[in-house]
């Protein structure tokens, strides 16, 4: 903990310890404003215990990691290094050999794991634009491989002899429709029919089912559910079972014709993912991935007859996120990965009840049981750790990132191969081993940020900024307080003033990670704390040219991480009756103005903030690179803040998007990476100079972040990100190193609101309360306008032009 005294405190047998973390000398307390003698000063009490503020994200060398959102990671078993996102594994016939696809953003790969030495043999490569993705089968003899070819709209076949996969020639999908233009069916799970003869794919983005003649090639399509993910078939081949994972139901295709037809649909939970059948072949177990639940189909009625949570308690939040199945031979126990808990959940299916939980990797993905063992694909694996090395991201240098540098494509998956406890004794030591790891850390009190909805509270009045895509490292590493590598830094006191004032004055927030990797994740931790299932398996294909779509930001079912109509901040507040304004967030234009899709939303939208990168943050900086932009950000933002003033009622809350730092890189003819900082720096400050001197200042938090930190390189974790909490209340010069991250402001978003939780990830995380104090300082503050030059555009002479931040 960066520049902190602790003190330690015995209270009820519990070593806790006060939080008192010191940086520069604390200013003398300001008056408060004319009119106004602010609130009564509240006792407050803000602990915490030594892991908080000790523990950073990452991975450890004893093979444990801590995630983001600040879970502990410590798998049972033997583990293996994977590669990318591993999302799926198949078992061959003889027992002998996994099949592993791995679909991050980076090279994806099929990988061959021998399952006597838990090595890997073979790996196979597939660098964009060559693409693989969730769906995997081996033929019933064994002799032959299919693996989903999402972008290239094709099913590999690879023969497999002499422990070797070779890759022949592929089944290929339609990639026109019958009028001639592109179709991108977006082939992902498969399933061979019994006798090898019949394909059957389910086709993500085009909603569609195809089944292939596995000898001819032949394909026949037909119109399916919204996003259909995965294939189980009966017993018999006659019945494909086709997941939709954008919507909460289970198709029923009859494959026995020369083109499949959907016979029916069945309706389970929430955006269903992989699903498993019973050896009897009359029960269908299907996984819930917003759910948090498992469903139970009789195939004879095509109903639902049981429902088996996987929350870790009846009161918890949504968040386990179930994504893959399988039973043991014996049919009673059903294991479930659980993605969001970071474990495999044990359920007695006779009983109908979770026996226990093993812990895994971080984010599990697929289970397979073979002869009392089990293997488990970790997507994340152990997580990112640094990316300071050779090839970090830096917006000024061409040529793009090192793919091991990258947040997006560092993260090296693994495989957990772990006895099946054989004792009630073992699998009860195991769930121990989940409860500590995701149990939170502390529990913090104060006055300022409530520990309970309603609590009493000086804030009324939240402004929530999102900016975009840089790590702490790059903006604050020379701080001179904090946790910083000064030698990252890139952007100083002439690009980025007003944040590195703003952290010097207020309080140093050192030790915060956004919860997703990119933007198209990261939002949906941005608003509503978690990002589903569907959202992280589709973004690395999204971000790597295969034709994946963005999956956040739109009004669309399948980005929901709960009920679409209940998942999102903004429509807990409206259900509470909580004032809110927004300002740029989950926006499109259409025609003159801009809208957001979530008629919730829009209406309280000003409908002339635009989102779009080409139009400037502020006024008195670049040139727009568009003739189409509006008034610049924080100009717009202005005229609503100046009618609040004149009527002397703000909402309680508002959102506010400032993206200009996201940058074009070195995009010829574009403002420069430091003009569009610099933009976006001085729009901040122009924010909070304006509300520093209202009559809101009294009683207002602007609470400022990254989306996440894709663009800059952070020596403690690729995670790493900006903070700032700016009031009355957290002038004080202070570093607080406590363990945050995006869910935490959030959640400290909904307390100063009133409102509760929206996930288990928020529910989770330690509220920003140590970064407030209850001694106001209302001193205001002043705008700083950026030396750096804000009209310069990129040339050749770039790096030249553009001084360093450090």
């Amino acid at each position: 903990m960066t520049g902190s005294k602790m003190r330690t405190l015995a209270i009820g047998g519990a070593a806790l310890a006060t939080v008192v973390t010191a940086g520069a000398p604390r200013a003398p307390t300001g008056a408060a404003p004319s009119g106004n003698d602010g609130p009564s000063p509240v006792e407050t009490r803000q602990t915490a215990s030594s892991p908080l503020v000790n523990k950073t994200a990452g991975p450890r060398k004893d093979g444990t990691a801590v995630t983001p959102v600040g879970y502990r990671v410590t798998p049972a078993g033997d583990q293996t290094r994977l590669g990318n996102l591993p999302l799926n594994a198949v078992l061959h016939p003889d027992g002998r050999h996994l099949l592993v696809t791995n679909n991050g953003q980076g090279v994806q790969s099929l990988q061959l794991v021998d399952t006597r030495t838990n090595k890997v043999v073979q790996t196979l490569s597939y660098p964009s634009p060559e693409s693989l993705y969730i769906g995997l089968a081996w033929s019933p003899d064994g002799k032959t491989a299919y693996a989903s070819a999402a972008a290239n709209s094709k099913i590999r076949v690879l023969s497999f002899a002499g422990g070797r996969l070779t890759e022949r020639d592929p089944v290929k999908l339609p990639a026109k429709t019958a009028d001639g233009k592109a179709l991108t069916l977006f082939p992902a799970g498969l399933a061979v029919t019994p006798e090898g003869k019949k394909l059957v794919v389910a086709d993500q983005l085009g909603d569609a089912v195809t089944v292939a003649d596995t000898v001819s090639g032949q394909v026949r399509t037909v119109a399916a559910g919204h996003r259909p993910v995965w294939v189980t078939l009966s017993k018999d081949g006659h019945t494909a079972y086709v997941s939709n994972q954008g919507a909460d139901t289970v198709d029923i295709v009859d494959v026995t014709g020369p083109a499949p037809r959907v016979t029916g649909q069945i309706k389970v939970g929430l955006h269903p993912n992989k699903s498993v059948l019973s050896a009897s072949g009359r029960r269908l177990y299907v996984a819930n991935g917003d759910a948090d639940s498992v469903s139970e189909v009789d195939l004879t009625t095509k109903r639902v007859t049981r429902s088996f949570s996987v929350s870790p308690s009846q009161k918890a939040l949504v968040g386990s996120n179930p994504t893959g199945l399988a039973l043991d031979g014996a049919g009673k126990r059903l294991f479930v990965t659980e993605s969001g808990n970071n474990s495999v959940s044990v359920v007695d299916l006779t009983h109908g009840r979770v026996l226990g939980r093993i812990p895994t990797g971080w984010y599990p993905s697929a289970v397979i049981w073979y002869n009392g063992r089990l293997r488990i694909t970790n997507a994340r694996g152990l997580g990112a750790g640094p990316n300071n090395g050779p090839g970090h991201p830096d917006p000024e240098r061409p040529g793009g990132t090192s793919p091991s540098q990258y947040v997006g494509s560092m993260i090296v998956g693994t495989l957990s191969s772990v006895d099946v406890p054989d004792s009630g004794e073992q699998l009860d030591e195991y769930t121990r081993r989940v409860e500590r790891n995701n149990a939170p850390v502390t529990e913090v009190s104060g006055a300022v940020v409530p520990r309970r909805p309603g609590d009493r509270t000086p804030v009324k009045h939240v402004i929530y900024v999102v900016k975009e895509n840089r790590s702490y490292d790059q903006v604050l590493g020379s701080l001179g307080k904090g946790n910083g590598d000064p030698g990252l830094n890139l952007f100083g006191d002439e690009s980025a003033p007003n944040t590195r004032e703003l952290a010097r004055r207020f309080t140093t927030i050192d030790n915060f990670y956004a919860d997703g990797q990119v933007s198209a994740s990261a939002w949906n931790w941005v608003t509503q704390s978690n990002s589903n299932p569907y959202a992280e398996q589709m973004w690395p294909a999204a971000y790597s040219g295969r034709k994946g779509v963005y999956p956040g930001e739109h009004n669309v079912p399948e980005n929901a991480a709960q009920d679409p109509q209940n998942s999102y901040l903004w429509q807990r507040l409206d259900k509470a009756g909580v004032s809110f304004a927004n300002f740029g967030f989950y926006v499109t234009r259409r025609g003159s103005e801009v809208h957001a899709g979530d008629p919730v939303l829009d209406a309280r939208t000003d409908h002339m903030f635009q989102d779009d990168l080409g139009c400037p943050d502020s006024a008195g900086t670049f040139a727009p690179t568009k003739d189409t932009c509006l008034s610049p950000r924080v100009d717009q933002w202005l005229k609503s803040f100046r009618e609040y003033e004149a009527t002397g009622d703000m909402p309680t809350v508002q959102f506010v998007r400032f993206p200009g730092d996201h940058t074009f890189g070195t995009a010829a003819g574009k403002p420069t990476p430091k003009a569009m900082v610099a933009d976006n720096d001085y729009a901040l400050g122009r924010l909070v100079d304006a509300v520093s001197h209202s009559q809101f200042w009294k009683d207002t938090v602007v609470l400022v972040t990254e989306d996440e930190a894709q663009n800059g390189p952070d020596h403690v974790d690729a995670h790493r990100t900006l903070a700032l909490a700016v009031s009355p209340y957290t002038q004080t010069g202070k570093v607080d190193s406590t363990f945050y991250s995006t869910a935490s402001m959030v959640r400290t978003v909904g307390l100063f609101a009133g409102i509760g939780p929206l996930t288990r990830f928020d529910d989770y995380s330690t509220p920003m309360s140590a970064s407030f104090t209850d001694k106001p300082d209302y001193r205001t503050y002043s705008v700083i306008k950026p030396t750096y030059p804000m009209n310069s555009v990129n040339g050749s002479d770039l790096l030249t032009r553009t001084p360093g931040g450090k």
